[in-house]
């Protein structure tokens, strides 16, 4: 992004960084071959922005865990679990299930185990501060070194060893100054070491670049090969996500298909139709509530940037100093550089904050001016995705099958092959793209579904609505006492539903009695105003037929029914009601929320574990007040687990790691043992939402906080558990040979071999039948396990809590608790944004 015009300084509260040097990420920058911008003098209005560093981690591992992009979850490299747990510690697999084969869209990296990449310490004599003239002094003594080296000023990386492990040679410079060079032998890696993985991907980075495809963010696309969607002005980038990593036997290639989605409008046009269609006194607020926060793309070098805020007193006949300290305007800049004319000479400008880099010698953070003209946005916007016609147009192109991911994954390992300074970067350093991956996985037994009189073997374990239609569910509360509120122009959409809801809730085994009805106006306070006057902490439930989607109508009748009169709610809108054909299946969904809002259970499968409490913890971002996080906790309370109790806490974002748990335990645990009449011996906790580098967080800081969290209920009082994380957004990928083709593998697939990793307790599960495109498998982690559960049993009893999420009569992808945990802080986070009253939290009021 070299001579880029105008970088403005921010002011800032923080002191000077104390992120130290990182031998990696900086010949990952030598690599990017980075400058620095020209900054301009003049200062930025809008208040300041902090910039915080953290170290974490061993320090064995400190140059890895600072590294940027590809490095960002290497700090969960420097985690050892699996050694922690005696009953896997030799062996993790299971062996229940039908034995199948599986491809991955992982390839061999073909690196020896014997294979050691050799640390070098380099020192100059005299010494001199310029690395461009370290390196080419250094480099002079290729008959030495060898053509394969990276040099990042004082360290040296080389795939062999040299013939001593202190080297000297002498280089003279242009001036005829001798310098006298020592290079000496500091540490020598294997393939699997955290630096290595690191340095991988920084090679793997430039073979990829050699492909010309470029980064945008964490992946890499090809912009010269571009999907155009003309109906809907968009054009999609193919490209790839890859990563080097260290699995159980073998260094590999993961790869798999990406896209990135462009629209063919900049933010001048976005702008110019906003400015036809709000008052021009609101104008700013609409562009920048529209464009705040958007990530844009520039087609002139193909970078992407957060837009942070506008520059309403600046426009392209201004001008700001170059590198040199001469002046340039941007009109005459973006001519010159890029050979590109504006049409707008009166448009504000882009500013965007730029991430610090190790070489800035400045503590305040760095901004560029961007000119909307030439910043085209990405992404989809809410009213699109709302699009059947686009999103199924746009699906045709991004959800491939098994069989067009293949053919895609194996054309980017023959051009990776085929093209000379690819093959040859890869073999310099001792390395060649082996086959793809094959494994054996296992297909767990499908699971019996209990109602109220009978048990179903399901024909599928994605659906099994048809198979117990006429199934009684095991429990439910009689609806006697209720209130339905709907707008007078829809009273015959409600008393439709009233009627399908009595019909379809005997069949069921829940009993409908008439409602309170009370019509009002279609205004979202007559809606309000109406619950005020007519709700009482005596109702079962209120049902609110809404006349269309606005999101403050709901919002507001959400927040009354959950923070000033808590009370179950249920609303549905008059446009789903008015869909005649589906009315009884609407019903139907609505008749089994309502019997878990007050208290009901719907289905059970069979739990050989006693005494067994499981919860749910989920993260998510409150999107009202963006500096706090919405943590939901969601436990059992029953040994069939088909009762729940649910709490959440707003905190921080700070504390990502949920800096409540020891409440939220303590009150799950009284809760069982005020309906159980004992104490649980066993706890399993699933733990959603970790990101990359998190796990040491929740190993550290999480699981003593839990472990903690017992003593407060009873001083000798310690259960047996276990600690899970859940991750549904993996790279890895499976696929199923077959007669006809390559398929997705069957619901209920495990594979804890071959792709997983030998210092984790870890496995897969296939828990998502894809209609269309290729299957996603989830990712599970087993931090701590005291329960000592056999690899078979915890992977069995997974499986079978994706089968008790009451909002869908089918198998889901991540264990129930943890989706209704994620509900639970949607709900909070997207519409009520404060805790919710304790008196909803025996309900699953969140459906």
């Amino acid at each position: 992004m070299a001579n880029q015009p105008s970088c403005k300084k921010l002011k800032s509260d923080s002191g000077n960084e104390s992120c130290g040097s990182s031998v990696v990420s900086q010949l990952e920058d030598e690599i990017e071959d980075s400058a620095s911008l020209p900054s301009t003098s003049r200062g930025f209005e809008n208040g300041s922005s902090k910039i915080n560093t953290v170290s974490a981690g061993d320090g064995k591992f400190v140059i890895a865990e600072r590294g940027r992009r590809s490095g960002r979850n290497l700090q969960d490299m420097g985690i050892f679990t699996r050694q922690t747990m005696a009953h896997v510690k030799d062996r993790k697999t299971g062996t229940s299930g039908i034995q199948v084969k599986l491809l991955t869209n992982l390839f061999s990296l073909g690196v020896s185990n014997q294979w050691c990449l050799h640390q070098y310490h380099v020192d100059f004599d005299p010494a001199f501060t310029s690395r461009a003239l370290k390196t080419a002094l250094l480099y002079s003594h290729e008959d030495i070194l060898g053509k394969a080296r990276a040099f990042d000023g004082a360290t040296l990386f080389l795939p062999r060893k040299l013939q001593n492990k202190v080297t000297e040679f002498s280089s003279t410079t242009k001036n005829g100054e001798l310098v006298k060079i020592t290079v000496t032998l500091t540490n020598k890696l294997p393939p699997g070491s955290p630096v290595c993985i690191q340095f991988f991907n920084i090679i793997l980075k430039k073979i990829l670049k050699s492909l010309s495809m470029y980064q945008v963010g964490r992946n890499y696309y090809s912009p010269s090969d571009p999907v155009d969607i003309p109906q809907h002005r968009l054009m999609l980038w193919p490209g790839f996500v890859v990563s080097i990593m260290k699995l159980e036997n073998q260094v590999v290639m993961s790869a798999d298909v990406s896209h990135k989605v462009l629209r063919n409008e900049t933010v001048l046009d976005l702008m110019n139709g906003l400015f036809s269609r709000v008052p021009h006194e609101r104008f700013t607020d609409a562009c920048e509530k529209e464009v705040l926060g958007q990530v844009v793309l520039t087609r002139y070098n193909n970078k992407t940037y957060r837009v942070d805020d506008f520059d309403w007193s600046t426009n392209p006949t201004h001008t700001f100093k170059k590198k040199d300290g001469s002046e340039i305007s941007y009109i005459d800049y973006y001519k010159q550089q890029y050979n590109l004319s504006l049409t707008d000479l009166h448009q504000p400008m882009l500013v965007s904050t730029l991430k610090m880099k190790k070489t800035d010698t400045s503590d305040t953070p760095r901004a560029v001016h961007l000119l909307p003209e030439f910043c085209y946005l990405t992404g989809l916007t809410s009213r699109a995705l709302s699009d059947f016609r686009l999103m199924k147009d746009l699906s045709l192109e991004t959800q491939l099958d098994p069989q067009r991911r293949q053919e895609r994954l194996l054309k980017l390992t023959k051009n990776i092959e085929r093209t000379q300074a690819a093959y040859s970067e890869l073999e310099k350093w001792g390395m060649h793209l082996d086959k793809q991956v094959s494994l054996t996985g296992r297909i767990i037994p499908p699971e019996k579904i209990m109602m109220r009189d009978n048990i179903y073997q399901p024909a599928s374990p994605a659906d099994w609505s048809r198979d117990t239609r006429d199934s009684r569910i095991i429990s439910a509360q009689a609806l006697e006492n209720w209130l339905m509120l709907c707008s007078r122009r829809n009273e015959d959409l409600a008393q439709n539903l009233l009627f399908n809801l009595k019909k379809v809730g005997s069949g069921m085994g829940l009993k409908v009695e008439y409602p309170k009805v009370v019509q009002v106006e279609d205004n979202p306070a007559y809606f309000l105003r109406a619950l005020q006057q007519n709700t009482s902490p005596q109702l079962q439930l209120v049902l609110c037929v809404l006349p269309s989607n606005q999101k403050d109508c709901y919002d507001s009748i959400k927040k009354f029914l959950t923070l000033d009169q808590p009370v179950p709610s249920q609303c549905v809108q008059s446009r789903t009601l008015s869909k005649q054909h589906m009315l009884m299946s609407v019903a139907t969904k609505i008749a089994m929320q309502i019997i878990c809002k007050t208290g009901g259970e719907l289905w059970a499968v069979e739990i050989p574990l006693k005494s067994l409490m499981v919860v749910g913890i989920d993260v998510n971002k409150d999107s009202l007040n963006k500096g706090h996080s919405v943590v939901g906790f969601v436990a059992s309370t029953n040994a069939r687990l088909t009762r729940w109790f649910s709490r959440c806490i707003i905190q921080k974002t700070s504390s990502d790691f949920a800096d409540c748990l020891k409440v939220c335990m303590k009150g799950a645990i009284q809760k069982w043992h005020k309906y159980n009449k004992e104490l649980p011996n066993r706890i399993i906790v699933y733990r959603d939402g970790v990101g990359d580098g998190q796990l040491k967080l929740v190993v550290d800081y999480e699981i003593p906080q839990l472990l903690n969290s017992f003593q407060d209920v009873s001083t000798n009082y310690r259960p047996k558990m276990s600690v899970v994380v859940v991750r549904k957004k993996c790279i890895t990928r499976f696929f199923q040979e077959s007669s006809r083709g390559i398929q997705n593998p069957e619901l209920g697939t495990v594979v804890d071999n071959e792709a997983t990793r030998p210092e984790w307790y870890d496995f897969y599960l296939i828990t998502q039948k894809a209609r269309q495109g290729t299957v996603n498998p989830t990712y599970y982690n087993v931090l701590f396990d005291d329960n000592c559960l056999k690899p078979d049993h915890m992977q069995r009893l997974t499986y079978k809590l994706c089968h008790l999420y009451y909002n869908w009569p089918g198998i889901i992808r991540v264990p129930a608790p943890c989706q209704y945990a994620h509900k639970l802080t949607f709900l909070v986070g997207q519409s009520i944004h404060k805790e919710p009253g304790l008196e909803l939290s025996d309900n699953l009021y969140y459906l």
